[in-house]
């Protein structure tokens, strides 16, 4: 009778991942878009995240990650901030969070679920503009 081999899978621990928005806040209020203005790279590359440095991060995550959002702003007169992280609740809720003795702020997350694909989109308040504006196409949380 043949013998079956069962393999152990051993899962990672939690991290934090932390998801960095770069933004040219010239650009946008002069194009009234984000497109071709922000770039999105996050810190587990090694884990699996692709297309860093572009509009189509595909963020690489587990179930119990913690994500933090940030902005880098490129024109260090200009202001740009997180307004809402746009995503399906059941996989996580991000939470606007600002800095000790500061109003710079960022947004925080733990990964609920095993994801497969979940897309996302992000709000940014830019410049004096009254409203938000968001990404021009969804990232991505993925199965890491």
């Amino acid at each position: 009778m043949p013998t079956r081999t069962i393999q152990k899978t051993q899962a990672l621990e939690p991290k934090t991942i932390t998801i960095a928005s770069v933004i040219d806040v010239v650009g946008v209020l002069a194009t009234d878009s984000l497109r071709g203005q922000v770039y999105f790279m996050d810190t587990n590359t090694e884990e699996g995240s692709t297309n860093q440095g572009t509009e189509n991060l595909k963020t690489s995550v587990q179930p119990g990650d913690r994500l933090v959002w940030t902005v880098i702003f490129l024109e260090c007169e200009a202001y740009a901030a997180i307004d809402e992280i746009v995503i399906d609740k059941n996989y996580c809720e991000p939470e606007k969070k600002t800095y000790e003795g500061t109003d710079v702020s960022y947004w925080i997350a733990t990964v609920k679920k095993e994801v497969k694909s979940v897309p996302y989109n992000i709000k940014f308040k830019v410049g004096t503009r009254a409203e938000s504006i968001s990404t021009s196409s969804p990232l991505y949380l993925i199965r890491g």
